[in-house]
């Protein structure tokens, strides 16, 4: 047995037993990875796959004993040189962080510039996506943190931690009938036609529900999953926007006027999220604590070796 095996088998389940995207993904040949896999079976005498004919349709009940061994061999591995780099390369290296657009362009941006300036030889690199892709992007190590407000806590297989509250604000063009409203109701917001994110960002499963639950039909004419778009749509007329409140700055957005709305839809969670049984790095815990000060790196540390609930003594 050797790690090649134990990498194109992963590889293989994670392109849903498609042995082509498998090879193209470890940059070889299909048949190469075929070979590895048989080979394995064959030297633990036992079947991972069924086959119909040649094609393999899905993993054995042993196949998913090998396969769950295997994520932790890799993952072991991968930890062994993140010890070699903490050590060798303490303050250097690579940082990955994978955002939704309203974390990358209204959170981040303090965090990393502070994050840099204390550590100036850590490149980083940020990924935008769903909260989908930044759970796959966290869960394929192909970033060291994930940030968003939704879904992220439905990841079984990730360690997530609550970094922050946020609501929601109405924002309107100035003049807009309300404008001058104090507090606003759902019923006030159902008279408009509303612009807000995509179903799967920024709270908006709570926006939903609320308007449900007071048996109210939201007029949505536009949905889009960056805040600067839903702004400049709001300021051509086209409808009251519904945003997160970290995307509203009285200076820069002087031709709008935002109302709170957090009583209507309630508090919503921004969590970070980290693959569980990966090791480290010492600078990804300053980032982190960067985001958020309730994420000291000890506390992180002791969550990430399982000494503490991921939920205590975390809870905002």
């Amino acid at each position: 047995m050797n790690l090649h095996q134990f990498r194109f088998l992963q590889e293989a389940v994670r392109h849903k037993l498609n042995l082509t995207e498998a090879a193209r993904s470890l940059h070889t040949s299909q048949p190469g990875v075929s070979k590895a896999i048989i080979e394995l079976e064959s030297e633990l005498g036992v079947e991972i796959f069924s086959r119909h004919g040649k094609r393999i349709r899905k993993l054995t009940e042993p196949g998913v004993e090998v396969l769950r061994s295997v994520d932790i061999i890799l993952r072991e591995v991968a930890n062994l040189k993140r010890i070699s780099q903490n050590y060798a390369e303490r303050d250097a290296g690579q940082l990955t962080v994978a955002a939704t657009h309203t974390q990358a362009r209204y959170k981040l941006p303090w965090v990393i510039a502070e994050f840099r300036r204390r550590m100036p030889a850590v490149q980083v690199q940020l990924l935008q996506g769903t909260p989908e892709q930044i759970a796959r992007a966290v869960r394929e190590e192909r970033a060291d943190l994930g940030l968003a407000s939704e879904s992220l806590q439905d990841a079984s297989d990730l360690l997530t931690l609550p970094c922050y509250n946020w609501q929601h604000l109405a924002v309107v063009p100035q003049g807009h009938p309300l404008a001058e409203r104090s507090e606003l109701t759902l019923a006030d917001l159902a008279a408009h036609p509303l612009v807000t994110y995509e179903p799967a960002f920024a709270g908006r499963r709570q926006i939903d529900a609320a308007f449900a639950h007071a048996g109210l039909k939201p007029q949505i004419v536009l949905e889009a999953l960056d805040s600067d778009v839903l702004k400049t749509y709001v300021e051509l007329g086209l409808g009251v926007g519904l945003i997160a409140e970290m995307a509203f700055s009285p200076e820069r957005d002087s031709a709008l006027r935002a109302v709170p709305a957090g009583h209507l839809f309630g508090q919503q969670l921004t969590r970070v999220a980290f693959k569980r049984g990966m090791l480290q790095r010492s600078f990804v815990f300053l980032f982190t604590e960067l985001i958020s000060p309730r994420l000291p790196r000890k506390l992180v540390e002791q969550t990430l070796r399982g000494e503490l609930d991921q939920q205590e003594p975390f809870s905002i």
